[in-house]
């Protein structure tokens, strides 16, 4: 089955969040679990955790559905040791807010070596951090996103992924988002078929279809290689709006959250409706065959 939902909001508290999603008619959704600005947050209320599992089970979302985004201070790869402990602990609190909401997985970005080492040392950086955290925690699976390259950060290609993944000690709790904003912008031309093709059996290959866990669906104002990480709603930016279309229709990418993060929230709605007839489309087809 296609999960497919957007980023919604948890104004108000996380509970919130669960109607909202129902509300666009959402399969799937990702929200942010505290103040992605802010280093401190106060521990989950009882009231808050016990409200966001009941709408949960009320409106019909699973832990498969939910795909929660980390706080955009983290840098795991941070290194200054300081500042890469406050990430960690950080990362802790909040993998321990899913434990606590009945969630599976959390996604991050792998992290940015701030122009002070080298590529590689800050993969090291990023693995070690993960091992770090993922001793100190419970279950919960961490979900990687690839990034658009723009400044200094990593996971922009395969390779990056694929050597932080290849480092980690319990390979259960690790996995992949597939932002296709920052796949473009990082330089994989979607817009050709053939490219798209090789793209994912690259994906395949270098890392592994088994360590995919959600794809962020994203159009980009930026160029292919541009590294620009510019969001757009699908069909406004420069990737074609057929290459949405057939991410959807892509038959191992069942059982996976597919959110929205795009621009302009009035449309979530509108744009969750067309993948899901886009999907659709595809089942019916072979289905006659």
């Amino acid at each position: 089955m296609k999960y497919i939902g957007a980023h919604v909001s948890s104004q108000g508290g996380l509970d919130k969040s669960v109607l909202r999603a129902y509300q666009l008619n959402a399969t799937a959704f990702s929200l942010f679990l505290n103040n992605p600005l802010r280093w401190k947050s106060p521990p989950l209320a009882k009231n808050i955790v016990n409200n966001f599992r009941t709408n949960c089970k009320k409106y019909c979302y699973s832990s498969l559905q939910i795909l929660p985004h980390s706080s955009f201070l983290i840098n795991l790869g941070h290194p200054n040791k300081e500042m890469n402990k406050k990430s960690c602990y950080a990362f802790i609190y909040e993998i321990d807010c899913c434990y606590q909401l009945g969630l599976t997985m959390i996604n991050i970005h792998p992290g940015s070596y701030l122009y002070q080492i080298t590529e590689r040392r800050c993969l090291e950086i990023i693995s070690n951090s993960i091992n770090f955290v993922l001793n100190k925690t419970r279950k919960i699976v961490v979900v990687l996103e690839n990034t658009a390259g723009q400044g200094s950060n990593l996971g922009y290609c395969f390779e990056h992924l694929a050597f932080i993944i290849n480092k980690i000690e319990d390979k259960s709790r690790i996995g992949i988002c597939l932002d296709i904003c920052h796949l473009f912008a990082s330089g994989y031309q979607l817009n050709d078929f053939s490219i798209f093709n090789e793209t994912f059996e690259k994906f395949n290959t270098v890392i592994g279809l088994q360590y995919l866990y959600g794809i962020h669906m994203n159009d980009s104002k930026g160029k292919c290689n541009s590294r620009l990480d510019r969001h757009d709603n699908l069909g406004f930016g420069k990737i074609n709006k057929n290459v949405f279309s057939r991410i959807v229709q892509i038959t191992e990418f069942q059982n996976i959250p597919i959110i929205l993060e795009t621009k302009d929230a009035t449309m979530w709605k509108n744009e969750i409706c067309w993948l899901k007839q886009q999907s659709l489309l595809y089942r019916r087809s072979i289905l006659k065959k």
